[in-house]
């Protein structure tokens, strides 16, 4: 069975920095591309950024320069480094990957807040 465990998540002061994590298990990651998504109270999911299996990367334009996505597949996690976080970055984070099949984990929430 697949599953996708997201950590790291919390209160945080604008400006501030978070790390959060995608722990896999039942898959490999390496396979996959993997990807974050955020979904703020009252809008709809968004994407946030992924790497493609290549390891090659993309972001929203609303994070770029901002949040870093990694990976390492010996520990079968992906990361998502936020840096300068602003009010507006506030929601919950999810982790996805998919390759032929998409799998979701149940989110994280990061709140922004003075």
């Amino acid at each position: 069975q697949v599953q996708l465990v997201e950590s790291g998540g919390g209160l945080v002061q604008p400006g501030g920095s978070l790390r959060l994590s995608c722990a896999a298990s039942g898959i490999m990651l390496s396979a996959n591309h993997m990807a974050w998504y955020r979904q703020a109270p009252g809008k709809e999911r968004e994407f946030v950024a992924v790497i493609i299996s290549d390891g090659s990367t993309d972001y929203a334009h609303y994070v770029k320069g901002r949040f870093t996505i990694s990976r390492d597949n010996a520990k079968n996690t992906f990361y998502l480094q936020m840096n300068s976080l602003k009010l507006e970055d506030t929601a919950v984070y999810y982790c996805t990957i998919y390759r032929l099949v998409q799998y979701w984990g149940k989110g994280t929430l990061v709140t922004v807040s003075s």
